[in-house]
């Protein structure tokens, strides 16, 4: 059943690269969308744990790097420590508790921000943090939160599916020798 989960999760990334790079698009305000794969990072890292978090932070971070990123494994290790980041906070996950994703997604943005912010803008010498926080930073964590509250209860209902199916499979009689 592992690898029915890994698939999944692989059909999970490559879905919401592709609804972040149409659909969200067009709903971008003021060119600022929602950062549809940090939710999913997030998601799985905050239900899962750290060793999921860290491996879809990785493979979501390296597609992105590999369309069209200037520096290969830039978004990866951003990504990573996200996702990491995030599975650190699975002790406190709670099926119908919905606060705290949102607050752990709303860090994880704030982190996303900085460090892009810091390794692409401030070592080119731009300076302006404050202009980038306020124009950039906060009203896309802002969306993002607010997307979260949907897509949570979305990759919620996937991940428990996958659970209780490993976990039929696992007290299956046949499997029991």
């Amino acid at each position: 059943m592992r690898m029915q989960r890994k698939f999944v999760l692989l059909l999970l990334i490559l879905s919401c690269f592709i609804l972040q790079g149409t659909v969200l698009k067009t709903l971008a305000i003021g060119s600022i969308s929602p950062n549809l794969i940090l939710i999913l990072v997030i998601s799985f890292g905050f239900m899962c744990g750290k060793n999921t978090g860290l491996w879809m932070g990785f493979w979501c971070g390296l597609i992105l790097d590999l369309l069209g990123a200037e520096l290969i494994g830039f978004y990866a290790l951003v990504y990573m420590i996200i996702g990491f980041s995030a599975g650190c906070c699975c002790k406190l996950f709670y099926d119908d508790e919905l606060r705290v994703p949102m607050v752990v997604t709303a860090a994880g943005d704030l982190i996303y921000g900085g460090l892009v912010y810091g390794m692409q803008f401030l070592l080119r010498g731009r300076t302006d943090f404050l202009y980038y926080m306020i124009r950039i930073i906060i009203p896309e964590m802002i969306y993002t939160v607010l997307l979260t509250v949907v897509m949570y209860k979305i990759f919620l209902k996937i991940h428990n599916k996958l659970t209780e199916q490993e976990m039929k499979e696992r007290d299956s009689i046949w499997l029991r020798k």
